[in-house]
Protein backbone atom coordinates (compact mmCIF):
# COMPACT_ATOMS: atom_id res chain seq x y z
CA UNK A 1 0.00 0.00 0.00
CA UNK A 2 1.18 3.18 -0.75
CA UNK A 3 2.40 5.95 1.78
CA UNK A 4 -0.47 8.14 -0.02
CA UNK A 5 -3.30 5.39 0.94
CA UNK A 6 -1.96 4.74 4.11
CA UNK A 7 -2.64 8.67 4.69
CA UNK A 8 -6.16 8.82 3.12
CA UNK A 9 -7.44 5.45 4.68
CA UNK A 10 -6.09 6.47 8.67
CA UNK A 11 -7.57 10.20 7.56
CA UNK A 12 -10.96 7.92 6.97
CA UNK A 13 -10.91 6.11 9.90
CA UNK A 14 -10.36 8.75 12.06
CA UNK A 15 -12.89 11.18 10.55
CA UNK A 16 -15.21 8.06 11.09
CA UNK A 17 -14.36 7.35 14.20
CA UNK A 18 -15.10 10.86 15.49
CA UNK A 19 -18.62 11.13 13.92
CA UNK A 20 -19.34 8.02 15.79
CA UNK A 21 -17.84 8.29 19.14
CA UNK A 22 -20.33 7.41 21.29
CA UNK A 23 -22.29 4.25 21.41
CA UNK A 24 -25.78 4.41 19.22
CA UNK A 25 -28.49 2.63 18.47
CA UNK A 26 -28.20 0.57 15.37
CA UNK A 27 -28.14 2.76 12.09
CA UNK A 28 -31.13 0.11 10.63
CA UNK A 29 -32.86 2.12 13.02
CA UNK A 30 -32.38 5.50 12.54
CA UNK A 31 -33.43 4.63 8.77
CA UNK A 32 -36.46 3.06 10.01
CA UNK A 33 -37.48 6.24 12.25
CA UNK A 34 -37.01 8.23 8.96
CA UNK A 35 -39.20 6.11 6.96
CA UNK A 36 -41.61 6.37 9.61
CA UNK A 37 -41.91 10.12 9.83
CA UNK A 38 -42.22 10.10 5.96
CA UNK A 39 -45.56 8.06 6.10
CA UNK A 40 -46.47 10.45 9.05
CA UNK A 41 -46.18 13.19 6.14
CA UNK A 42 -48.90 12.45 3.84
CA UNK A 43 -46.36 13.15 0.82
CA UNK A 44 -44.46 16.65 1.88
CA UNK A 45 -41.20 16.48 1.94
CA UNK A 46 -39.09 17.35 5.02
CA UNK A 47 -36.17 19.51 5.43
CA UNK A 48 -34.00 20.00 8.74
CA UNK A 49 -31.24 21.21 9.57
CA UNK A 50 -28.70 19.66 12.23
CA UNK A 51 -26.89 22.18 14.90
CA UNK A 52 -24.30 24.33 13.00
CA UNK A 53 -20.50 24.89 14.09
CA UNK A 54 -20.06 26.77 17.27
CA UNK A 55 -18.92 30.55 17.16
CA UNK A 56 -15.34 29.59 18.71
CA UNK A 57 -14.11 26.11 18.27
CA UNK A 58 -12.95 26.04 22.16
CA UNK A 59 -17.04 26.12 22.65
CA UNK A 60 -18.99 23.06 23.65
CA UNK A 61 -21.46 21.61 20.59
CA UNK A 62 -23.98 19.00 20.83
CA UNK A 63 -26.29 17.93 17.84
CA UNK A 64 -29.65 19.33 17.97
CA UNK A 65 -32.14 16.70 19.23
CA UNK A 66 -34.52 15.95 17.14
CA UNK A 67 -31.58 16.05 13.91
CA UNK A 68 -29.71 13.25 16.15
CA UNK A 69 -32.78 11.11 16.84
CA UNK A 70 -33.33 10.93 12.65
CA UNK A 71 -29.64 10.45 11.64
CA UNK A 72 -27.57 9.84 14.34
CA UNK A 73 -25.30 12.04 12.86
CA UNK A 74 -22.66 14.01 15.25
CA UNK A 75 -21.07 16.73 13.19
CA UNK A 76 -22.21 19.88 12.84
CA UNK A 77 -23.65 21.61 9.50
CA UNK A 78 -25.67 18.96 8.52
CA UNK A 79 -29.06 18.80 7.08
CA UNK A 80 -31.84 16.26 6.17
CA UNK A 81 -34.21 16.26 3.21
CA UNK A 82 -36.61 13.47 3.33
CA UNK A 83 -38.46 12.87 0.30
CA UNK A 84 -41.70 10.15 0.63
CA UNK A 85 -42.89 7.96 -1.86
CA UNK A 86 -45.24 9.44 -4.17
CA UNK A 87 -48.22 7.46 -6.58
CA UNK A 88 -48.37 8.13 -10.34
CA UNK A 89 -50.33 11.38 -10.57
CA UNK A 90 -52.59 11.22 -14.09
CA UNK A 91 -53.13 14.43 -16.05
CA UNK A 92 -54.76 17.66 -14.98
CA UNK A 93 -55.97 18.39 -18.03
CA UNK A 94 -56.06 16.79 -21.70
CA UNK A 95 -52.99 18.75 -22.62
CA UNK A 96 -51.27 18.31 -19.68
CA UNK A 97 -48.65 15.33 -18.64
CA UNK A 98 -49.08 13.59 -15.94
CA UNK A 99 -46.53 12.87 -13.27
CA UNK A 100 -44.88 9.93 -12.35
CA UNK A 101 -44.24 7.64 -9.11
CA UNK A 102 -41.34 8.23 -7.12
CA UNK A 103 -39.39 6.32 -4.85
CA UNK A 104 -38.65 7.64 -1.19
CA UNK A 105 -35.66 9.07 -0.79
CA UNK A 106 -33.52 10.42 1.54
CA UNK A 107 -30.92 12.50 1.14
CA UNK A 108 -27.65 13.82 4.13
CA UNK A 109 -25.92 16.78 3.34
CA UNK A 110 -22.84 17.82 4.47
CA UNK A 111 -21.12 20.86 4.85
CA UNK A 112 -17.41 20.65 2.61
CA UNK A 113 -14.50 20.07 4.82
CA UNK A 114 -12.68 22.96 5.88
CA UNK A 115 -9.27 21.97 6.81
CA UNK A 116 -7.94 25.01 8.75
CA UNK A 117 -10.97 24.32 11.31
CA UNK A 118 -9.93 20.56 11.40
CA UNK A 119 -6.51 21.66 13.00
CA UNK A 120 -8.92 22.73 16.02
CA UNK A 121 -11.58 20.76 15.76
CA UNK A 122 -10.31 17.46 14.35
CA UNK A 123 -10.55 15.38 11.12
CA UNK A 124 -14.45 15.86 9.18
CA UNK A 125 -16.86 13.88 6.96
CA UNK A 126 -17.83 15.40 4.04
CA UNK A 127 -19.44 13.78 0.63
CA UNK A 128 -16.66 12.97 -0.94
CA UNK A 129 -15.16 10.71 1.74
CA UNK A 130 -15.04 7.15 0.55
CA UNK A 131 -17.93 5.36 1.30
CA UNK A 132 -19.73 8.25 2.77
CA UNK A 133 -23.40 6.66 2.46
CA UNK A 134 -22.32 3.53 4.05
CA UNK A 135 -20.46 5.41 6.87
CA UNK A 136 -23.38 7.98 7.93
CA UNK A 137 -25.81 4.81 7.33
CA UNK A 138 -28.03 6.73 4.06
CA UNK A 139 -29.24 6.17 0.90
CA UNK A 140 -27.33 9.10 -0.46
CA UNK A 141 -24.83 11.76 0.98
CA UNK A 142 -24.19 15.27 -1.11
CA UNK A 143 -22.43 18.47 -0.64
CA UNK A 144 -24.34 20.82 1.23
CA UNK A 145 -24.17 23.24 -1.64
CA UNK A 146 -26.13 21.07 -3.46
CA UNK A 147 -29.09 21.91 -1.45
CA UNK A 148 -30.59 24.30 -3.35
CA UNK A 149 -30.80 22.99 -6.36
CA UNK A 150 -32.25 19.51 -4.94
CA UNK A 151 -34.90 22.25 -3.16
CA UNK A 152 -35.53 23.98 -6.82
CA UNK A 153 -36.74 20.30 -8.01
CA UNK A 154 -38.81 19.59 -5.34
CA UNK A 155 -40.38 22.79 -4.70
CA UNK A 156 -44.13 22.33 -6.04
CA UNK A 157 -43.91 19.31 -3.08
CA UNK A 158 -43.94 21.44 -0.27
CA UNK A 159 -41.25 20.60 1.99
CA UNK A 160 -41.73 21.11 5.45
CA UNK A 161 -38.94 22.78 7.08
CA UNK A 162 -38.05 22.15 10.56
CA UNK A 163 -38.47 26.57 12.21
CA UNK A 164 -37.18 24.91 15.47
CA UNK A 165 -34.72 27.30 17.66
CA UNK A 166 -31.25 27.85 16.46
CA UNK A 167 -31.98 26.48 13.05
CA UNK A 168 -34.72 28.83 11.40
CA UNK A 169 -32.73 31.72 9.94
CA UNK A 170 -30.30 28.83 8.10
CA UNK A 171 -33.75 27.53 7.06
CA UNK A 172 -35.27 30.43 5.83
CA UNK A 173 -32.28 31.63 3.93
CA UNK A 174 -31.34 28.22 2.04
CA UNK A 175 -35.41 28.09 1.45
CA UNK A 176 -35.12 31.80 0.10
CA UNK A 177 -32.29 30.78 -2.35
CA UNK A 178 -34.27 28.08 -3.36
CA UNK A 179 -37.05 29.74 -4.71
CA UNK A 180 -34.75 32.52 -6.52
CA UNK A 181 -35.74 34.97 -4.22
CA UNK A 182 -39.66 34.89 -4.42
CA UNK A 183 -41.20 34.87 -1.08
CA UNK A 184 -44.77 34.20 -2.42
CA UNK A 185 -43.39 30.77 -4.03
CA UNK A 186 -41.45 29.79 -0.51
CA UNK A 187 -42.95 26.11 0.55
CA UNK A 188 -44.97 26.31 3.76
CA UNK A 189 -42.94 25.55 6.88
CA UNK A 190 -44.02 23.93 10.08
CA UNK A 191 -42.19 23.05 13.04
CA UNK A 192 -40.83 19.37 12.86
CA UNK A 193 -41.77 19.20 16.96
CA UNK A 194 -45.39 17.99 15.82
CA UNK A 195 -44.20 15.07 13.98
CA UNK A 196 -41.40 13.55 16.05
CA UNK A 197 -43.10 14.23 19.39
CA UNK A 198 -45.09 11.07 19.57
CA UNK A 199 -42.22 8.79 17.81
CA UNK A 200 -39.54 10.23 20.64
CA UNK A 201 -42.13 9.23 23.55
CA UNK A 202 -41.79 5.63 23.06
CA UNK A 203 -38.24 3.75 23.28
CA UNK A 204 -36.90 1.18 21.51
CA UNK A 205 -34.96 -1.51 23.59
CA UNK A 206 -31.63 -0.10 22.26
CA UNK A 207 -32.55 3.51 23.55
CA UNK A 208 -33.67 2.27 26.82
CA UNK A 209 -30.08 0.26 26.92
CA UNK A 210 -28.36 3.82 26.52
CA UNK A 211 -30.70 4.78 29.49
CA UNK A 212 -29.82 2.09 31.80
CA UNK A 213 -25.92 3.44 31.19
CA UNK A 214 -26.75 6.88 31.88
CA UNK A 215 -28.24 5.63 34.96
CA UNK A 216 -25.75 3.97 36.21
CA UNK A 217 -23.39 6.59 36.24
CA UNK A 218 -25.72 9.03 37.80
CA UNK A 219 -26.41 7.10 40.73
CA UNK A 220 -22.87 5.97 41.03
CA UNK A 221 -21.61 10.10 40.92
CA UNK A 222 -24.49 10.78 43.76
CA UNK A 223 -23.73 8.45 45.71
CA UNK A 224 -20.39 9.78 45.90
CA UNK A 225 -21.51 13.23 46.41
CA UNK A 226 -24.02 11.59 49.85
CA UNK A 227 -20.30 10.45 50.86
CA UNK A 228 -18.40 13.68 50.46
CA UNK A 229 -21.27 15.41 52.48
CA UNK A 230 -20.62 17.03 55.67
CA UNK A 231 -20.26 20.40 57.14
CA UNK A 232 -18.18 22.82 55.74
CA UNK A 233 -18.12 21.17 52.93
CA UNK A 234 -18.70 23.48 49.87
CA UNK A 235 -21.37 23.03 46.88
CA UNK A 236 -18.98 23.68 44.32
CA UNK A 237 -16.75 21.15 45.27
CA UNK A 238 -19.97 18.57 45.29
CA UNK A 239 -20.54 19.89 41.99
CA UNK A 240 -17.04 18.65 40.78
CA UNK A 241 -17.37 15.73 42.10
CA UNK A 242 -20.72 15.28 40.76
CA UNK A 243 -18.75 15.83 36.91
CA UNK A 244 -16.04 13.80 37.67
CA UNK A 245 -18.04 10.96 38.12
CA UNK A 246 -20.27 11.21 35.36
CA UNK A 247 -17.44 10.94 33.28
CA UNK A 248 -15.88 8.30 34.90
CA UNK A 249 -19.16 6.55 34.14
CA UNK A 250 -18.42 6.72 30.18
CA UNK A 251 -21.09 10.39 30.06
CA UNK A 252 -19.89 12.52 27.50
CA UNK A 253 -21.93 15.53 29.72
CA UNK A 254 -24.13 16.35 32.55
CA UNK A 255 -27.68 16.07 31.50
CA UNK A 256 -28.76 19.47 32.53
CA UNK A 257 -26.60 22.25 34.80
CA UNK A 258 -26.56 20.38 38.28
CA UNK A 259 -28.40 21.77 41.39
CA UNK A 260 -26.31 21.64 44.85
CA UNK A 261 -28.39 23.47 46.80
CA UNK A 262 -28.04 24.16 50.70
CA UNK A 263 -30.08 25.54 53.56
CA UNK A 264 -32.91 28.13 51.80
CA UNK A 265 -31.17 27.13 48.62
CA UNK A 266 -32.78 23.54 48.95
CA UNK A 267 -36.40 25.38 48.14
CA UNK A 268 -34.83 27.03 45.07
CA UNK A 269 -35.90 24.91 42.50
CA UNK A 270 -33.02 25.61 39.63
CA UNK A 271 -30.82 27.28 41.95
CA UNK A 272 -26.83 26.43 39.81
CA UNK A 273 -24.76 28.72 41.36
CA UNK A 274 -22.93 26.68 43.78
CA UNK A 275 -21.67 29.31 46.22
CA UNK A 276 -22.36 28.40 49.21
CA UNK A 277 -21.28 26.27 52.45
CA UNK A 278 -22.67 23.55 53.68
CA UNK A 279 -23.73 23.47 57.79
CA UNK A 280 -25.16 21.28 60.13
CA UNK A 281 -28.48 20.95 60.70
CA UNK A 282 -29.44 22.06 57.17
CA UNK A 283 -30.39 19.77 54.06
CA UNK A 284 -28.87 19.49 50.72
CA UNK A 285 -31.16 18.62 47.82
CA UNK A 286 -29.14 17.63 44.90
CA UNK A 287 -30.48 17.23 41.09
CA UNK A 288 -27.91 15.95 39.26
CA UNK A 289 -27.98 13.58 36.28
CA UNK A 290 -25.93 12.91 32.83
CA UNK A 291 -26.34 11.81 29.54
CA UNK A 292 -25.00 8.97 28.28
CA UNK A 293 -24.30 8.84 24.46
CA UNK A 294 -27.22 11.84 24.21
CA UNK A 295 -29.29 10.09 26.23
CA UNK A 296 -30.16 12.12 29.36
CA UNK A 297 -31.25 10.62 33.34
CA UNK A 298 -33.27 12.93 35.56
CA UNK A 299 -31.94 12.93 39.49
CA UNK A 300 -32.78 14.02 42.85
CA UNK A 301 -32.19 13.34 45.96
CA UNK A 302 -32.38 15.42 49.49
CA UNK A 303 -29.74 14.73 52.33
CA UNK A 304 -29.29 15.98 56.02
CA UNK A 305 -25.85 17.91 55.64
CA UNK A 306 -24.90 16.01 58.87
CA UNK A 307 -26.02 12.82 58.41
CA UNK A 308 -29.12 13.54 60.50
CA UNK A 309 -32.59 14.70 59.71
CA UNK A 310 -34.23 16.94 62.49
CA UNK A 311 -37.64 15.48 63.44
CA UNK A 312 -39.62 18.23 61.13
CA UNK A 313 -37.27 17.37 58.07
CA UNK A 314 -37.65 13.60 58.70
CA UNK A 315 -41.56 14.44 58.43
CA UNK A 316 -41.46 16.39 55.30
CA UNK A 317 -38.87 13.83 53.88
CA UNK A 318 -41.06 11.20 54.73
CA UNK A 319 -44.50 12.83 53.29
CA UNK A 320 -42.27 13.55 49.86
CA UNK A 321 -41.18 10.09 49.62
CA UNK A 322 -45.04 8.37 50.33
CA UNK A 323 -45.95 10.34 47.46
CA UNK A 324 -43.37 9.63 45.13
CA UNK A 325 -44.36 5.48 46.66
CA UNK A 326 -48.52 6.44 46.11
CA UNK A 327 -47.62 7.49 42.34
CA UNK A 328 -46.11 4.26 41.50
CA UNK A 329 -48.29 2.39 43.57
CA UNK A 330 -51.18 3.62 41.04
CA UNK A 331 -49.15 3.16 38.22
CA UNK A 332 -51.11 0.82 34.83
CA UNK A 333 -49.46 0.98 31.64
CA UNK A 334 -52.82 1.58 30.43
CA UNK A 335 -54.14 3.99 31.81
CA UNK A 336 -51.75 6.18 33.97
CA UNK A 337 -51.11 9.32 32.44
CA UNK A 338 -49.02 12.97 32.41
CA UNK A 339 -52.38 15.36 32.97
CA UNK A 340 -51.85 18.01 35.38
CA UNK A 341 -53.52 17.61 38.97
CA UNK A 342 -56.29 20.28 38.37
CA UNK A 343 -57.56 17.34 35.58
CA UNK A 344 -58.94 15.49 39.08
CA UNK A 345 -58.12 12.31 37.09
CA UNK A 346 -57.29 9.29 39.15
CA UNK A 347 -55.38 7.74 36.24
CA UNK A 348 -52.70 11.25 36.39
CA UNK A 349 -49.83 10.55 39.05
CA UNK A 350 -49.65 13.93 39.23
CA UNK A 351 -52.81 14.26 41.19
CA UNK A 352 -51.83 10.82 43.08
CA UNK A 353 -48.88 12.08 44.40
CA UNK A 354 -50.46 16.26 44.73
CA UNK A 355 -53.20 14.56 46.84
CA UNK A 356 -50.98 12.54 48.89
CA UNK A 357 -49.09 15.75 50.04
CA UNK A 358 -52.47 17.53 50.71
CA UNK A 359 -53.73 15.19 52.68
CA UNK A 360 -50.52 14.61 55.00
CA UNK A 361 -48.97 17.04 57.39
CA UNK A 362 -49.21 20.56 57.74
CA UNK A 363 -46.95 23.89 57.83
CA UNK A 364 -46.35 26.13 60.76
CA UNK A 365 -49.89 27.70 60.48
CA UNK A 366 -51.97 24.28 60.18
CA UNK A 367 -52.77 24.57 56.56
CA UNK A 368 -52.03 22.08 53.88
CA UNK A 369 -48.66 21.21 52.41
CA UNK A 370 -50.33 21.01 49.06
CA UNK A 371 -49.54 24.55 48.37
CA UNK A 372 -45.64 23.75 48.36
CA UNK A 373 -45.80 21.59 45.65
CA UNK A 374 -45.25 23.42 43.36
CA UNK A 375 -44.23 21.61 39.99
CA UNK A 376 -45.77 18.72 37.68
CA UNK A 377 -44.88 15.24 39.23
CA UNK A 378 -42.92 14.19 35.90
CA UNK A 379 -42.21 14.56 32.70
CA UNK A 380 -40.70 12.50 29.67
CA UNK A 381 -36.82 11.71 29.86
CA UNK A 382 -34.78 11.06 26.98
CA UNK A 383 -32.62 12.45 23.85
CA UNK A 384 -33.37 15.67 26.18
CA UNK A 385 -33.77 15.52 29.77
CA UNK A 386 -37.10 17.11 29.71
CA UNK A 387 -38.46 15.11 26.31
CA UNK A 388 -41.09 16.26 23.89
CA UNK A 389 -44.31 15.37 25.28
CA UNK A 390 -48.71 15.77 25.32
CA UNK A 391 -50.63 16.63 28.40
CA UNK A 392 -52.65 13.79 27.83
CA UNK A 393 -49.94 11.38 27.29
CA UNK A 394 -50.45 7.75 28.70
CA UNK A 395 -47.68 6.27 29.85
CA UNK A 396 -47.41 2.29 28.26
CA UNK A 397 -44.77 0.20 27.05
CA UNK A 398 -41.47 2.21 26.22
CA UNK A 399 -42.25 6.11 27.74
CA UNK A 400 -39.58 6.72 29.99
CA UNK A 401 -40.35 9.47 32.52
CA UNK A 402 -39.71 10.65 35.88
CA UNK A 403 -41.73 10.98 39.21
CA UNK A 404 -40.32 13.52 41.30
CA UNK A 405 -42.79 14.77 44.20
CA UNK A 406 -41.33 17.90 46.24
CA UNK A 407 -42.06 20.23 49.69
CA UNK A 408 -40.48 23.68 49.48
CA UNK A 409 -41.21 25.65 52.60
CA UNK A 410 -39.04 28.68 52.41
CA UNK A 411 -40.02 30.07 55.77
CA UNK A 412 -38.66 26.84 57.60
CA UNK A 413 -35.51 26.34 55.12
CA UNK A 414 -36.56 22.78 54.19
CA UNK A 415 -36.51 21.90 50.44
CA UNK A 416 -37.08 18.00 49.59
CA UNK A 417 -37.82 16.45 46.62
CA UNK A 418 -37.23 12.81 45.76
CA UNK A 419 -37.02 11.66 42.24
CA UNK A 420 -36.76 8.84 39.83
CA UNK A 421 -36.41 7.86 36.75
CA UNK A 422 -38.65 4.77 35.23
CA UNK A 423 -38.97 2.85 32.36
CA UNK A 424 -42.24 0.70 31.26
CA UNK A 425 -40.95 -2.23 29.68
CA UNK A 426 -42.88 -4.10 26.33
CA UNK A 427 -44.88 -6.26 29.07
CA UNK A 428 -46.39 -2.81 30.78
CA UNK A 429 -43.79 -3.38 33.77
CA UNK A 430 -42.79 -0.20 35.51
CA UNK A 431 -38.52 -0.39 36.13
CA UNK A 432 -37.07 2.45 38.06
CA UNK A 433 -33.70 3.12 36.42
CA UNK A 434 -32.31 5.05 39.50
CA UNK A 435 -33.58 3.11 42.44
CA UNK A 436 -30.32 1.55 43.14
CA UNK A 437 -29.48 5.08 45.00
CA UNK A 438 -31.18 4.72 48.38
CA UNK A 439 -34.62 7.00 48.99
CA UNK A 440 -35.55 5.86 52.97
CA UNK A 441 -34.50 8.27 55.08
CA UNK A 442 -32.52 5.90 57.31
CA UNK A 443 -30.34 4.56 54.15
CA UNK A 444 -29.47 8.43 53.30
CA UNK A 445 -28.49 9.04 56.81
CA UNK A 446 -26.29 6.05 57.02
CA UNK A 447 -24.71 6.70 53.61
CA UNK A 448 -23.63 10.51 54.63
CA UNK A 449 -22.61 9.21 58.13
CA UNK A 450 -20.65 6.78 56.70
CA UNK A 451 -18.61 9.19 54.74
CA UNK A 452 -18.99 12.16 56.15
CA UNK A 453 -15.37 13.93 57.15
CA UNK A 454 -15.10 16.56 60.13
CA UNK A 455 -15.59 20.25 59.72
CA UNK A 456 -12.16 21.74 58.78
CA UNK A 457 -10.72 18.59 57.68
CA UNK A 458 -9.66 17.20 53.96
CA UNK A 459 -13.05 15.65 52.67
CA UNK A 460 -12.64 11.61 51.89
CA UNK A 461 -12.11 10.16 48.97
CA UNK A 462 -14.23 11.03 46.29
CA UNK A 463 -14.24 7.17 44.98
CA UNK A 464 -17.93 6.33 45.24
CA UNK A 465 -17.64 2.44 44.98
CA UNK A 466 -20.07 0.07 43.70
Amino acid sequence: MSSLRRVCLFLLLLAASHAFALDSVPKAEYHARRVQLAEALKGSSLLTFGRPEAPEEYQQWRQQDDFYYLTGWNEPGAALLIVPARPARPPATLTSAGIPATPYREILFLPERNLRLELYTGVKLDANTPNAAAIAGFDEVRQLKDLPSVLVSLKDSGPLVSDDGDTRAEAAQVLFGATLGRAEAAPQTQPILGYTTKLRLYKSPAEAELLKKAAAASVDAQLAMMQNTHDGQRERTLSGILDLHFKEGGCERPAYPSIVGSGIHSTELHYSDDADTLHAGDLLLVDAACEYSMYAMDLTRTVPVNGHFTPRQREIYNIVLGAQQAAINSFNATKSNAKRRSTSDPDSLDYVAAQYISTHGKDLHGESLGKYFIHGVGHAVGINVHDPQQSDNVWGPGTVFTIEPGIYIPEERIGVRIEDTFYVDPAGKLVCLTCALPRSAEAVEAIVQKGAAPAGSPSRSIKAGR
